[in-house]
């Protein structure tokens, strides 16, 4: 990855590491000072492999590759949600579908990133940018590097707006079930792709992410997502995200030397 971080190779605090100073990923999950696992850390997607891409998505997944979000260092997820159904089991209703075929109906994730709007959940999670996460009593945030949007996931107990503002990153509270952490999030606009396909969401969309980390070197994330004027039911994808110890999130704001906008107007 062509990713460079603020911090290189200053050592994280806090991780077990072998004689050789190596960080011990299969160690076991750090702890809070309430005794809930740690899940702060600087994370990074594990990638479907390339082989599986292709077998996935054609031979030529990888032609227009995008500097920094090549098809070996994503997830398939991030190319699409659904790419686990067969056509006739998708979720997704046969009306909405019909305008996601038709030019301009609806954008992809790639057409959104091009014109500098965010990624958000979880496409921006999917590619080859670093997550970092940040535990603290009441509050978690999860800091996206792809144009440093950060989600505030409150665990105070509070309730949800009564009238949430339509957002990019929407609303999060959570709490625990023993190990895991169960972010439920709301109050979504219906601007922002799930995946570079351009599989939608509406302002109904309610994403349920279950958050474990397994060891100190993996963090388990089932996300699922109903949106009743969307999909026809729930449904649920199982990612890992893999620890970048002694490293940190990069400065990243579309907009500077952003050279993609040009070539779009031209285009049309």
């Amino acid at each position: 990855m062509a990713v460079q971080a603020q911090w290189v190779n200053y050592p994280t605090p806090g991780l077990p590491r072998g004689k050789d100073g190596k960080v011990l990923l299969n160690a076991p999950a750090p702890r809070a000072k309430d005794g809930k696992p740690d899940l702060s850390g600087v994370w990074h997607v594990q990638p479907t492999g390339l082989a599986e891409m292709k077998r996935l998505f054609g031979n030529d997944v990888d032609a227009l590759d995008v500097p920094g979000m090549e098809a070996h260092t994503i997830s398939k997820y991030g190319i699409s949600v659904l790419i686990d159904f067969t056509p006739g089991e998708s979720p997704l209703r046969k009306d909405v579908a019909a305008e996601v075929t038709k030019a301009n109906r609806h954008e992809s994730g790639l057409d959104n990133l091009a014109r500098c709007l965010p990624g958000s959940i979880p496409l921006a999670t999917m590619l080859s940018e670093f997550t970092k996460i940040v535990q603290t009593p009441g509050l978690t945030l999860v800091m996206h590097e792809l144009d440093n949007a950060t989600r505030q996931v409150y665990t105070d107990g509070r309730p949800f707006p009564a009238d949430p503002n339509p957002s990019w990153l929407g609303y999060s509270t959570g709490g625990w079930e023993r190990d895991t952490l169960v972010v439920e999030t709301i109050g979504f606009n219906g601007k922002a792709p799930l995946d570079i396909a351009g599989n939608p969401r509406s302002e109904r969309m309610r994403i349920t992410e279950r958050y474990r980390r397994r060891d100190v070197g993996h963090l388990d994330v089932d996300i699922t997502f109903e949106d009743p004027v969307i999909y026809t039911r729930p449904f649920t994808i199982k990612v890992t995200h893999e620890l970048q110890p002694d490293t940190d999130v990069l400065e990243y704001f579309c907009n500077e030397n952003e050279k993609d906008q040009i070539h779009i107007l031209n285009a049309k």
